[in-house]
């Protein structure tokens, strides 16, 4: 069946999966899909208080407006970008039992998606670069890192996402798809779409390829290369003392970079070569990659950065003075 129905009298839907094969492992729990729908309802109001505690901590205290929360401020952005685009589908399915989606819907989804993931790898390139300039030249970062250049940065990446990623939605919505309409994740994914259609997808997966190389790929590279400097100007350290302090300082995006990088490869080695898995090792990769970075990294740099820690601590102390008075 064609694309020409979203034209006609029959709207194009899909149809989106929760967890498959999970019933099976818990066939007792998981009778009603509120089960789910809590767990995940407490994984987004946990991503929504830590990343807007994170973006208001940087807004009102001056002490942190620093090009590295300047940083972290548009990392919170890009994490609740991404998990605002997959909420609605999510919920849906879990709280409301509504699998269909109609096809403009799933378009719009899947390029937010997919433009706040090349958005967040931009930023952690940009965090990495705040890193390389303040161990490897530490005399010029007031100098290189000045406000107009990270508000020149921001736009780039943000310009970046958005653009590199539209082509993908154009060539797909003129694209036929065929009588199976099933989606194997509870959103939109490009290679998940595309694996439905009727036609020659060449164009449509060498440029998501293409896309996929000139963002993450290149991200990843260059990160990789800063972190080679990084740690060759620490080894340069005499003091054993003065090398894991300084090393520490990248503690807190290091992990952001393991988050954000080891579920994505997972996720597409498995798309490429593990086909034959079950269909409960893709779902719990892509939910990992799309809900994990977003949850964990407020609470890494919570608890790995001072600033931000004492700055928590004296809110809490403020407020518990206030109940008690």
């Amino acid at each position: 069946m064609s694309s020409s129905n979203r034209t006609g009298s029959i709207p194009l839907t899909f149809t989106l999966t929760g967890i498959p094969g999970l019933l099976k492992i818990f066939p007792g729990l998981l009778m009603s899909s509120y089960w789910m729908a809590l767990p995940l309802c407490c994984l987004y109001l946990l991503m929504l208080l830590g990343n807007c505690t994170l973006l208001w901590m940087i807004k009102s205290d001056h002490s942190l407006h620093t090009p590295m929360y300047y940083f972290l401020s548009m990392l919170a952005m890009a994490d609740l970008g991404l998990s605002l685009s997959t909420m609605p589908t999510m919920l849906a399915i879990f709280w409301f039992k509504s699998t269909s989606l109609c096809f403009e819907a799933c378009i719009v989804q899947m390029y937010f998606i997919h433009s706040f993931s090349a958005i967040e790898s931009g930023v952690l390139v940009a965090m990495a670069f705040d890193r390389f300039v303040a161990i490897c030249y530490p005399l010029c970062y007031g100098s290189v890192l000045t406000s107009s250049l990270i508000t020149k940065v921001g736009g780039v990446i943000f310009l970046r996402g958005v653009c590199v990623v539209l082509p993908v939605a154009v060539l797909i919505k003129k694209m036929p798809f065929c009588s199976s309409r099933v989606l194997s994740h509870s959103f939109c994914l490009h290679q998940d779409m595309l694996r439905l259609v009727c036609g020659d997808v060449k164009v449509n997966s060498l440029y998501g390829l293409t896309a996929v190389i000139f963002t993450k790929g290149l991200d990843s590279l260059v990160i990789l290369l800063s972190y080679m400097m990084i740690i060759r100007a620490i080894l340069n350290i005499v003091s054993q003392e003065a090398r894991a302090k300084v090393f520490s300082t990248c503690i807190s995006h290091l992990t952001a970079i393991l988050i954000f990088y080891i579920p994505l490869i997972g996720l597409s080695i498995i798309h490429r070569f593990g086909k034959h898995l079950p269909p409960l090792t893709h779902t719990l990769l892509a939910d990992a990659y799309l809900l994990v970075p977003p949850v964990l990294n407020p609470l890494v740099y919570s608890w790995k950065t001072k600033q931000i820690r004492r700055r928590i601590l004296t809110l809490l102390c403020w407020r518990w003075t206030q109940q008690r008075a």
